[in-house]
């Protein structure tokens, strides 16, 4: 999922590594979007991509599909759907793999072998589908991944889904047993929080992604068009209102574009995103007051999220900068000391200094607070390795 920051007089975007939050529950869904469009500033265009082909596949694609699993079926003991659909899809050989790159729709991305994330998502829905597989989906609140083209930074966010079991007979079988299907898997395994989000919303994000894209290659009346299209699905979806306001402003349109903003910040008052273009907007005008608070605010919601430092930490580390990676990995602790890759952070900074005592002590610390089999296994290693050393 991508999200647009102006670049234009804003290098400070480098800084701000935290995520935007979601909107909270219980919002209404906006009933007067329209009102926000300006189709008098831009030549009408057909949205070349259109609903109903964002979780379809062709006919053929889904007859083999079905094939493959009958015959898998006969051939071994029983399996699970959505465990056979998983192997499928993360199949050493055939499979499918992430590959950084426009967004596609189902039918492209199978035929390529390849996507980006929400790619990706989308096609493993549509195979579902096509086998009676539930899905969820989910939101994974990572810090951003930034790009930089043209004059723009695109903020790469995170999606992933849940393939859910059933029985024989459409019995739903104990969560536990759900799937979690992620083509990125460095990104869960650090344990970020996720958020459940509806089919529609998925459907909102694809066209937002295509706007961005779109708007990034001077396209201007095709961004437009599908970013309608994602508000149409989603009123309140406020990547699409901050993409909007951008392009808005690239033609001109301030006024318009700062409505956005604010129509943006009464839905999530933190968004990050929101935050810092309508900062970018008040300074291209001197509204020197106005930007400070907004300025203010965008500093609070960094210095409240433990993964900057955490992020500043791994930083230092990388550099060789072991005792400034303490004092940034003591800090993420100090605001969250349940996160077990924390305390992981500190034992590495510890052995590297020589402390042996303090980084065994981390680790053991670290391995407490794990809850998955993978970290577990990963910090017991290194914890022998350390009392062996």
């Amino acid at each position: 999922m991508k999200r647009l920051f102006e670049y234009k007089r804003a290098m400070l975007l480098l800084f701000f590594i935290v995520s935007g939050c979601a909107s909270g529950p219980g919002k209404e869904t906006l009933a007067n979007i329209d009102q926000y469009f300006a189709d008098e500033e831009f030549t009408a265009v057909a949205v070349q991509v259109t609903p109903d082909k964002l979780f379809s596949l062709p006919t053929q694609v889904i007859n083999e599909l079905r094939q493959d699993y009958k015959r898998s079926r006969m051939s071994r003991d029983y399996i699970a759907t959505n465990l056979w659909l998983a192997n499928y899809i993360n199949a050493d050989k055939g499979g499918f793999k992430y590959q950084d790159n426009l967004t596609k729709i189902p039918m492209d991305t199978f035929n390529a072998r390849a996507g980006n994330c929400l790619s990706l998502v989308l096609l493993s829905a549509s195979l579902a589908d096509a086998l009676g597989v539930d899905v969820e989906f989910q939101e994974v609140e990572v810090p951003p991944v930034w790009d930089k083209a043209g004059d723009f930074y695109l903020v790469n966010g995170h999606i992933n889904l849940r393939l859910i079991p059933r029985e024989k007979h459409d019995t739903f079988l104990a969560d536990k047993n759900a799937l979690q299907i992620d083509f990125l898997p460095e990104r869960t395994m650090r344990g970020y929080a996720k958020r459940r989000i509806d089919r529609t919303t998925v459907m909102a994000m694809f066209y937002n992604n295509v706007a961005a894209e779109s708007l990034v290659e001077g396209r201007y009346d095709q961004a437009y068009a599908y970013l309608k299209q994602s508000l149409k699905l989603k009123a309140d979806f406020i990547p699409a209102l901050n993409t909007l306001a951008i392009l808005y402003r690239y033609k001109g349109l301030d006024d318009r574009a700062e409505s956005l903003y604010k129509l943006a910040l009464s839905r999530d008052s933190e968004d990050m995103n929101a935050l810092f273009n309508y900062g970018v907007l008040l300074a291209s005008q001197d509204r020197l007051e106005e930007w400070a608070q907004v300025h203010k605010t965008l500093e609070l919601v960094r210095i409240r999220n433990p993964y900057y430092y955490y992020d500043m930490a791994q930083q230092a580390y990388s550099d060789h900068e072991y005792q400034t990676a303490l004092i940034w990995y003591k800090r993420a602790v100090e605001k969250a000391d349940y996160r077990h890759e924390f305390y992981f952070g500190l034992s590495k900074a510890y052995w590297a200094t020589g402390d042996e005592r303090r980084a065994k002590l981390n680790m053991q610390k670290a391995l407490s607070l794990s809850v998955d089999e993978y970290n577990q296994r990963r910090y017991q290693a290194k914890l022998q390795a350390m009392q062996t050393h």
